[in-house]
């Protein structure tokens, strides 16, 4: 009997200029948006908000790059990069932070470097 072997492709997904989407985004592969996205994206990779790219809600991800406006709750499991020409309304969770001068960051931030959540830690130390 043959074996199946299903391949991972890596995908990219692209919400292009002048497109306007509505809804839930969720996605593995890498995603770009240079148009209008309202509502939530989450990806298993990257995150990329073009020049002319708009997001209104919530964006989940592991790696992101803003050079357009995102007026959403961010978090970021590993790097957020915020490009010279970014603005970034709303509060952001993070691993790593990068800003180019020339960003405007409005909102709170939050970096999370790794560590246990206060309740495992407690539970580790009880052992």
């Amino acid at each position: 009997m043959a074996k199946t072997y299903e391949q991972e492709v890596a995908t990219i997904n692209l919400i292009g200029g002048g497109t306007i989407i509505k809804g839930e985004v969720v996605t593995n592969g890498d995603f770009r948006i240079d148009g209008h996205l309202f509502g939530s994206i989450e990806s298993q990779s990257k995150i990329v908000v073009g020049p002319s790219g708009v997001v209104d809600g919530e964006v989940k991800c592991q790696n992101a790059e803003f050079s357009g406006e995102v007026r959403a709750n961010v978090k970021v499991s590993e790097l957020l990069t915020l490009k010279s020409t970014s603005r970034l309304t709303g509060d952001i969770v993070v691993g790593k932070l990068a800003i180019e001068p020339g960003a405007i960051l409005t909102g709170h931030c939050s970096m999370d470097d790794g560590l246990k959540p206060m309740e495992s830690a407690q539970n580790d130390t009880e052992k």
